[in-house]
């Protein structure tokens, strides 16, 4: 008996490091709101070669579901809040809906997900009563036919669904929506599914430049920290403020084991006079960042490493949108399928910022911390460096190349190199908030080497260049992860 547990628990132990060994996916809305848009065939091929493995829709179009057949592209699909009615009303209309729409083309289509209404909390039409009724019958039709473990339920949200976001621990949801939040939050509690969210730091930032930075809301280093003075934690971009203010809103009801994923994000590329920000630069920057923060399990403050998933918005420009400039232009790319701007998928990449081309050179230069600025913000700058900018800071560790000497000055110039070169080598990813400052002389000295040109510079080097990127890889961390309790696991599975 005791032998059977060990072994279990074992096997559990493995399989348990195992399942941290993925970063968070990253997927992309395909919105259809214009009438200018390639065929559905043209875009599932387009989706492949971009390596895109997750896509949003907002409703069940049949040649769109067609489209996506043994592509292993995961679909999400919606049902529009239009249909929330007949929805919620019979089941007939659902299992008919099922019959129609999902069964014929299930499993060639891979649909994972159903979102049952869209921002209900925004819609015109007060349809929030029929949502959960809906999400029911939409399950009670999955489980007649066996897929209601293979096919999860939710419903998206604005962030109105909160009556407070800020600080993020004073997160809370509106009252006047408590009629089906709570039902709701039961349904995706009993049925494992997570809570959905559309997330818009632009929106912050245009409505109130004064208040919230543009380097605040794009996850750029020279962001100065925010601190919730609740919690103590501090918060160097938007997006992660606004996913906790939404875990705390959950906590405060008793749903903190809940889910997040992000079903839309994402930067307009182009706005009217008054939207300074919509440029395709910025629009990059926040893409090419978000997909680094996600890939690598960056997590929140609230929930450092947490995985969290996310579906950028969008594929397309949109001329049929309503609504100011901007909301006719988030697109990635343009009705001909040419790229508006870059954007690394597999968020390791090393992209330049400026042009939206590969990096191929920092022109002979590097970032070093100043010596001219206090401890403090050299101090915030390693933190950062280390922690949200993604940076390997491995090698200034105890006993290793680059942690002697033991100064806060060394420490913070390898780390803002790395970031520095992995970013473009512009002044921008040089910043720190003047913490930073370019240099032509290479700062490697005995075995310490600085990356250079995105790769490591290979100075007095008697081994060969590490590998480049944004990060350790996912199979090393996996292994750093794994090896030391491999033995652990091993024992435990003669016992």
């Amino acid at each position: 008996m005791a032998r059977r547990h060990a072994a279990a628990f074992s096997a559990f132990l493995f399989l348990l490091l195992i399942g941290h060994c993925h970063g968070g996916k990253t997927g992309i809305c395909y919105g259809r709101n214009a009438d200018d848009l390639p065929g559905p065939d043209k875009v599932a091929q387009l989706i492949q070669q971009q390596s895109i493995k997750y896509v949003r829709i907002y409703d069940a179009n049949v040649d769109v579901i067609k489209a996506f057949a043994n592509t292993s592209v995961e679909l999400m699909v919606g049902v529009p809040n239009a249909d929330l009615l007949a929805f919620s009303q019979y089941q007939s209309n659902v299992d008919t809906w099922l019959k129609n729409s999902i069964l014929p083309y299930y499993p060639a289509t891979a649909i994972t997900y159903i979102t049952v209404g869209a921002e209900i909390t925004e819609s015109t039409i007060n349809v929030s009563s029929l949502v959960v009724p809906a999400m029911r019958n939409v399950q009670a039709a999955l489980k007649k036919v066996g897929l209601h473990k293979k096919i999860t339920i939710s419903s998206t949200h604005s962030l109105g669904v909160l009556s407070r976001s800020f600080p993020p621990s004073a997160g809370a949801f509106n009252s006047s929506y408590a009629h089906f939040l709570k039902p709701m939050l039961e349904f995706l509690v009993e049925n494992q599914a997570p809570f959905m969210v559309d997330l818009y730091p632009y929106y912050a930032y245009q409505n109130s430049p004064s208040n919230v930075s543009l380097n605040y809301a794009l996850f750029s280093p020279q962001s100065q920290g925010v601190i919730d003075p609740n919690t103590g934690l501090v918060y160097t971009n938007m997006f992660d403020a606004q996913v906790d203010s939404i875990f705390f809103a959950l906590m405060a009801l008793n749903f903190k084991t809940l889910k997040i994923m992000i079903t839309e994000t994402g930067w307009p590329h182009k706005g009217a006079a008054k939207e300074t920000g919509a440029t395709p630069d910025n629009a990059q920057t926040y893409n090419t960042n978000l997909i680094r923060h996600v890939v690598n399990d960056s997590g929140t403050p609230a929930k450092p490493g947490e995985e969290i998933d996310v579906y950028i918005f969008s594929l397309f420009n949109e001329n049929r949108k309503p609504g100011i400039e901007s909301e006719r232009n988030w697109g990635l790319f343009s009705p001909d399928q040419s790229s508006i701007y870059s954007v690394d998928w597999t968020g390791r990449g090393n992209v330049d910022i400026m042009t939206g081309g590969n990096l191929t050179s920092s022109n002979g230069t590097w970032c070093v911390a100043s010596t001219n600025v206090s401890e403090t913000a050299l101090q915030n700058g390693l933190n950062w460096a280390c922690g949200p900018g993604n940076v390997d800071c491995s090698a200034i560790q105890p006993s290793q190349p680059c942690y002697q000497p033991d100064t806060l000055v060394s420490h913070a110039s390898y780390a803002f190199n790395s970031y520095y070169q992995q970013n473009g080598a512009t002044d921008v990813a040089c910043g720190f908030g003047g913490a930073g400052m370019r240099t032509t002389k290479d700062p490697s000295y005995d075995t310490c080497l600085y990356m250079a040109a995105g790769k490591i510079s290979t100075k007095n080097s008697t081994t060969s260049p590490a590998r480049s990127g944004s990060s350790p890889s996912l199979l090393a961390q996996c292994r750093t992860l794994l090896l030391p309790v491999l033995p652990i696991v091993i024992v435990l599975g003669f016992l």
